[in-house]
């Protein structure tokens, strides 16, 4: 017997999975019809059609209705490609890691908070964003010098290392007992 994933669904997000158009179709009609059924209506504004590897010229439709085809798409705050690459998801999770940080400037300034709080709210609210999904990210040599760029430039702010001021990321992650984005990746997908 084979297994396949069939869709991925949470409270009233439904992401349906198809190998073909036909079996899309077959789905969303039955989903439609189901919804229905209970009174409830698709949002076909909101509903996307997205082919990976595909030069179909087929359509799936809500009733009539042609669902609109993307190239991406947010689903559960991680962006879906259909090249199957994670740098549109990555270049999102760092602008909110980097907004979660600049609300914070305060904190990082204080000379009254310890070095060692600032680093746990660091890890609570800055790389808790950044590395949200990060378990399934397909990740390339360009999107982990990004991921690690941003991660180094935070903790040197914390420990206010400014230029001309040099340290060596080694000292850095050791001065702040933190490791390299690429470690911290791992044993994200370990766990």
């Amino acid at each position: 017997m084979n297994s396949f994933l069939e869709d991925l669904a949470f409270a009233d997000d439904i992401c349906l999975l198809s190998s073909n158009v036909n079996n899309m179709q077959n789905k969303t009609t039955k989903l439609n019809e189901a919804a229905q059924s209970i009174d409830l209506n698709i949002n076909e504004k909101k509903t996307k059609v997205m082919t990976v590897n595909s030069n179909t010229a087929q359509t799936v439709k809500i009733g009539n209705n042609i669902i609109e085809e993307v190239e991406d798409f947010k689903y559960l705050g991680s962006m879906l490609s259909n090249t199957n690459g994670t740098a549109r998801d990555i270049k999102a999770r760092i602008s909110k890691a980097r907004n979660a940080f600049c609300q914070l400037q305060s904190i990082w300034r204080s000379g009254s908070i310890s070095m060692n709080t600032k680093l746990k709210i660091y890890n609570s609210n800055v790389k808790s964003v950044l590395l949200y999904g990060a378990e399934c990210w397909r990740i390339i040599q360009t999107d982990m010098e990004k991921l690690s760029s941003f991660h180094n430039t935070c903790l040197r702010k914390i420990c206010k290392i400014y230029w001309p001021k040099k340290i060596s990321n080694k000292d850095l992650y050791l001065k702040t007992k933190q490791c390299c984005m690429e470690m911290e990746i791992k044993r994200r997908r370990w766990r």
